[in-house]
């Protein structure tokens, strides 16, 4: 799973240690605290596709992280996997409801927790499996920098790709310009919502060259979207 981005949050630094020499062996870009107030505020700095949990941890408990970030609407989605030693049928039951979407007992094997964070990563974020990106007529290699339309190639500037690739992520989805500077610029203090829009219009004219069917909509006072229903 090569560039997902993973937020451990673990105060125990040995099994921290252990658990990131795995995990960014498998190619993950890992990111790690052992407090809850610091993982609430990295879950909006850096934008985990994944979260690993701890439940007991220093101050807020990882359930109370887990419930706080269910609330936000920009880690709603973010899958969330609750390390623990509490075994108890009644823990795993709360932890599920108040949003996880795995639950891995300690003691556990590193590489089992690699292959339940790919497994889950697959299910929910499937782009993340592969470096082949499709939709509709439309093919990216992602390793590649390819873009093909109806087999036919594409040539698209840098900002296009990205801009591109982050629509094939998440196709159907309504994107606000700001949504899209955030992913696609990282909130470059010099860039504009204006700025997204130049862009759309050349990434646009560049995969509807030819009279094809425009796949980008425009949804009016709320953003873009991937939607070949347009």
């Amino acid at each position: 799973m090569a560039n997902a981005r993973l937020l451990l949050v673990e105060d125990d630094r040995a099994l921290a240690d252990l658990v990131s020499f795995h995990f960014e062996r498998a190619g993950y870009a890992v990111t790690r605290t052992g407090d809850g107030e610091e993982a609430l505020i990295l879950v909006d700095e850096v934008k985990p596709d994944i979260i690993l949990l701890d439940w007991m941890i220093e101050g807020i408990s990882g359930i109370e992280v887990c419930r706080r970030l269910r609330r936000r609407a920009t880690s709603a989605n973010t899958p969330i996997i609750i390390l623990t030693a509490r075994g108890e049928e009644s823990d795993r039951i709360r932890g599920f409801e108040t949003g996880a979407d795995d639950y891995v007992t300690k003691p556990f094997s590193p590489r089992e927790l690699v292959a339940r964070v790919g497994a889950v990563l697959r299910r929910v974020r499937p782009a993340l499996a592969g470096e082949q990106l499709a939709y509709a007529d439309l093919e990216m290699d992602v390793a590649g920098h390819r873009v093909r339309r109806s087999g036919e190639q594409v040539t698209l500037g840098p900002t296009e790709f990205r801009l591109l690739r982050h629509f094939l992520e998440h196709p159907g989805r309504v994107f606000s310009r700001e949504r899209l500077l955030d992913a696609v610029w990282s909130h470059d203090p010099d860039i504009d919502t204006r700025t997204v829009d130049v862009h759309v219009r050349r990434l646009r004219q560049a995969l509807n060259n030819g009279g094809r069917t425009d796949l980008i909509r425009t949804v009016h006072s709320a953003g873009y979207s991937l939607d070949a229903e347009a």
